[in-house]
């Protein structure tokens, strides 16, 4: 098992070596435009679990997914070459959802808040009335 510390270190920097291999190296059109969201290796550094997401949201999922698995093999060459370990995790893709949620949960509150407001008004001119 590795340290914590030693850990973190390696996830980061597998996190950003992906993320330059994808925008430069990759040139495979289903994945043009994936972020790479999160990548967690487990202790034993047997498997690498990255999570990607894209401008277009869940509507290319599966394409992207397909188009990780099959780049997977020179991924992991390009990846094991850059990022010195003895052994190197097996890389399992997944879609991270996390992206377009907060988008969802930000027109929501959005909305909350107009409605808010517009009640706020409706309820404030009545007493202006009575005031009058």
């Amino acid at each position: 098992m590795v340290s914590k510390l030693r850990l973190r270190r390696i996830t980061e920097r597998m996190k950003e070596e992906l993320a330059i291999l994808l925008l430069q190296e990759v040139s495979d059109p289903r994945l043009r435009g994936v972020t790479v969201t999160d990548v967690r290796i487990d202790r034993e550094l047997a498997y690498a679990d990255i999570f990607v997401s894209s401008v277009e949201g869940s509507e290319r999922k599966d394409e992207i997914l397909a188009g990780l698995e099959h780049a997977r093999g020179f991924l992991s060459r390009q990846l094991a070459q850059r990022v010195e370990m003895r052994q190197f995790p097996r890389l399992r893709f997944h879609w991270d959802p996390t992206p377009e949620r907060a988008e969802r949960i930000e027109e929501l509150l959005k909305q909350i808040q107009a409605e808010r407001a517009a009640r706020g008004e409706a309820e404030e001119a009545p007493e202006e009335e009575n005031e009058a």
